[in-house]
């Protein structure tokens, strides 16, 4: 008899372009300069077709608030990466820091990446199977994990829930 697996299937293609869409809003985030909002000294009108009109704005206290929370909201996503990547195994921890939290991105390549930043080089298949499990406990410890949905049928007698 074939043993069942408790764990969920996962779907790998679909959660390693999770990890790939959260590392890359990492680098924007930590990389790309914030652009904070201004208030207009223009005052604009609108027309409230029979809308409210006791409503008021304060909109500098808005923007400010806004800009307060974007700076925090980014600097705590990037800690919350940063810290995830560091529990991840040394050589994990390696590949993802070097091929994927670094400014020049775009720049590099996996092969590059393990022929001259690994040290001894390693070989592709290696890479690609150090990548594979970086990309998954990365994805379980942010909790981007993407599952495959459930067939119909599959109760845990696997006869179809009969």
């Amino acid at each position: 008899m074939g043993q069942e697996s408790v764990l969920p299937d996962i779907d790998s293609k679909a959660t390693s372009e999770a990890v790939e869409s959260a590392l890359e809003k990492y680098r924007i985030y930590k990389y790309m300069m914030f652009e904070s909002r201004e208030a207009s000294i223009t005052p604009g009108y609108t027309e409230r077709f029979h809308g409210p009109t006791n409503q008021t704005s304060d909109q500098t206290a808005s923007i400010a608030i806004y800009n307060a929370d974007q700076e925090e909201y980014r600097s705590n996503y990037c800690e919350r990466v940063e810290r995830a990547v560091k529990r991840l195994p040394r050589m994990e921890r390696f590949l993802i820091e070097e091929r994927y939290m670094t400014n020049e991105y775009k720049y590099l390549t996996d092969q590059k990446v393990y022929l001259f930043t690994f040290q001894p080089p390693i070989s592709a298949p290696k890479y690609i199977d150090i990548r594979k499990s970086a990309f998954l406990n990365l994805a379980l410890i942010l909790r981007i994990v993407v599952y495959k949905p459930k067939k119909e049928g599959d109760g845990p007698t696997g006869d179809g829930g009969k």
